[in-house]
């Protein structure tokens, strides 16, 4: 079954309004891009949160979870700059038909783009079937499976039981070359 992208996003949207959850640990209040030719993954959840800086500050964002995810030629920036000095941290890894891999992944993100096929979804469960700490009477979908193309996420925060990259490249970029993943 395809499902674009934009409808599951609206989906969050409407469940964000009804309650959400408290992130595990204060986010920074920096977003980060994470891009990919194609995610694959399977035990998959969704459902609205909140993400809370150390200040208390709060942010709306979309959970994910993943059981088992591959991310395949995976770059995640972070705009890093100060006035006047563009500096950008990228991660890359994943390439060469090698993918990352991680376990037990939990996304608190901002937006997602892509190209998105889930295998026995089912949209609109109250959000506590899928986490017990979610809130009651809030949207939430899952799947068996999940395969993104063309990904494109703006995240506050990820964590994961595993995290494996494979061909890591990390790199500071200064200056008027200093570029995002997208």
């Amino acid at each position: 079954m395809m499902v674009p992208a934009t409808v599951v996003a609206g989906g969050i949207v409407l469940g964000m309004a009804n309650g959400a959850i408290a992130a595990s640990f204060a986010v920074s209040g920096q977003t980060f891009k994470v891009g990919a030719s194609k995610l694959e993954g399977n035990g998959f959840k969704q459902y609205g949160g909140i993400a809370r800086e150390k200040d208390g500050t709060l942010h709306p964002v979309a959970v994910s979870e993943i059981g088992n995810a591959k991310l395949y030629d995976l770059c995640q920036s972070v705009n890093a700059s100060i006035p006047g000095v563009p500096i950008v941290l990228t991660i890359n890894a994943g390439g060469g038909g090698t993918p990352a891999t991680a376990s037990d992944l939990l996304i608190d993100m901002d937006s997602l783009e892509g190209n998105a096929e889930f295998t026995n979804i089912k949209i609109g469960r109250d959000a506590t079937d899928l986490n017990p700490d979610a809130q009651a009477k809030s949207f939430g979908q899952s799947a068996d499976k999940v395969v993104i193309t063309d990904l494109k996420q703006v995240a506050r925060s990820t964590s994961a039981g595993v995290f494996t990259l494979n061909g890591l490249k990390l790199k500071v970029n200064v200056g008027p070359s200093a570029k995002e993943c997208f």
